[in-house]
């Protein structure tokens, strides 16, 4: 696996538990809404969304997912990964949740892609954070 040859052990394997951590929060999500367990129907019903909708979110979050987990389709899977985040976040802003629940997706997507940050060296190369 050369996605990390400059990188230290302790960042690819921080990188590789972060992201793992990301993937089975996200299967969890995805499964959820395909199989319409009933707290998931009730949180949809109250954003709005008709029942229909629910096992086709679910089935399209878990391809975003599966691409996020491959290697070498890891880039292109934190991007669908950070369009479907914030399509959550737009509907947490839209339902007008008390407090600030709409972080989540946020950080959420702050974390998938630090892990894949910390796994791939070209990655690091093309966003330093360096000054």
């Amino acid at each position: 696996m050369n996605q990390n040859k400059q990188g230290s052990k302790a960042a690819l394997w921080t990188g590789r538990v972060i992201s793992t951590v990301c993937v089975l929060f996200l299967i969890f999500d995805g499964v959820t809404k395909a199989i319409q367990n009933p707290y998931v129907m009730k949180a949809l019903a109250e954003g709005g969304y008709p029942p229909t909708v629910a096992t086709p979110l679910g089935i399209t979050l878990l391809i975003c997912t599966l691409l996020y987990a491959i290697p070498a389709t890891s880039v292109l899977g934190a991007v669908l990964v950070t369009a479907w985040l914030g399509g959550a976040v737009d509907s947490m802003v839209r339902m007008n949740m008390p407090g600030h629940p709409f972080l989540f997706p946020v950080f959420f997507g702050v974390l998938v892609w630090l892990g894949l940050y910390l796994r791939h060296d070209r990655l690091r190369a093309l966003v330093s954070l360096q000054a």
